[in-house]
């Protein structure tokens, strides 16, 4: 007997505990050969207005850890920068605290980067995110003026190092004040051309999300937008098993478990179509981006009928619910097992029905 996927109700916010009571069942009877995957489908909503979104700037020789599209944890490493070498031999002669200020003009195509001496006392208000216009001093002391209108992308505590060689031509180096190390730095040390004089710096997500890379030229922006996990079916878990008598009655006893979603008396047995669609939605099956090029001007208005051609629920077909002209993005109302549950997809990802 081969298994197929059947949907068992459960009582209402215990989908997880009656999936667990459910495996250990089944483990401590031995019924494995029985049942197969048990999913709880659920769909990953994103956040990706501008308060929660989390950016992390990199140069463009950091390594990647992560691509656009990817889902992340907090902690996950990102990004590597490149250690800091010593480009040619020579002796230390200054180490000095400094803050790194690197201001962006607003169409991103140029930036400027200031080193300050934390004694010359960084303007109050100068902070990522920050407004700053042409002429406006960034110290205390006016000794640094901001040269172009923009917004401040950087600011963070380096050491400046100078390295003087025997031709007495300096090299600088500017060292994250966390990657500096005092038993490998200091005033009057000889380095060797290649020395390592600082590991690279790792940037770890500060967020669980969805990762978007951008190349602005000059760097790299790493953005993420918060996400969270939604239900796609509340009270609901699905079982793939061997369905008979014995079977029938040994999951619908289960604490936490109603009983098997019926039709005419009998267990629903799902369709492969939908069955498919909740292995997609569990991340259990892998499915294929086959999305076409985006029209600038949809010609989808709501209430349409549209046949999605791509993603978890490929080959359904549903009615427009809500359109996002902005995101390029609707909201498709599909029915599945009976019930009708509204997907978000791509404009790209459906063909309209006439």
């Amino acid at each position: 007997m081969r298994k197929a996927w059947y949907i068992l109700r459960t009582m209402a916010g215990q989908e997880e505990s009656a999936k667990e009571n459910l495996l250990t069942k089944i483990r401590s009877a031995g019924y494995e050969r029985f049942f197969g995957r048990i999913v709880i489908p659920e769909e990953t909503i994103i956040d990706a207005t501008g308060k929660s979104l989390k950016r992390f700037s990199v140069s463009p020789n950091a390594k990647l850890h992560i691509k656009t599209g990817s889902d992340v944890k907090k902690g996950d490493l990102l990004a590597e920068e490149p250690a800091i070498h010593a480009r040619h031999s020579g002796t230390i002669v200054s180490v000095k605290n400094c803050r790194k200020i690197t201001i962006e003009t607003i169409d991103k195509k140029y930036s400027k980067t200031y080193v300050i001496p934390e004694s010359s006392k960084i303007v109050s208000g100068i902070k990522v995110g920050a407004r700053i216009r042409q002429g406006m001093p960034l110290t205390q002391d006016g000794e640094y003026i901001c040269e172009i209108d923009g917004k401040v992308i950087e600011s963070e505590r380096v050491k400046r190092v100078e390295v003087q060689q025997e031709n007495g031509e300096i090299d600088v180096y500017h060292i994250p004040y966390e990657l500096y190390d005092a038993n490998r730095i200091y005033k009057g040390k000889q380095v060797r051309n290649g020395e390592l004089l600082a590991e690279g710096r790792k940037i770890y997500s500060s967020i669980d999300g969805r990762v978007e890379v951008v190349d602005m030229g000059t760097r790299k922006e790493i953005r993420i937008a918060k996400t969270q996990k939604k239900r796609m079916f509340p009270g609901y878990i699905f079982v793939e098993m061997m369905m008979n008598d014995d079977t029938w009655q040994f999951a619908r006893t289960v604490p936490g478990i109603i009983d098997f979603v019926a039709s005419g008396g009998q267990p629903l047995q799902l369709k492969q179509r939908e069955a498919r669609a909740i292995l997609r939605l569990a991340g259990i099956e892998a499915f294929e981006e086959r999305a076409k090029p985006v029209r600038v001007e949809m010609d989808i208005k709501v209430g349409d009928v549209v046949k999605i051609t791509s993603g978890p629920f490929e080959d359904f077909a549903g009615v427009v619910k809500e359109i996002d002209p902005v995101k390029q993005e609707l909201r498709v109302a599909v029915t599945i097992f009976g019930r009708e549950t509204p997907v978000t997809v791509r404009v790209s990802e459906v063909e309209k029905i006439q």
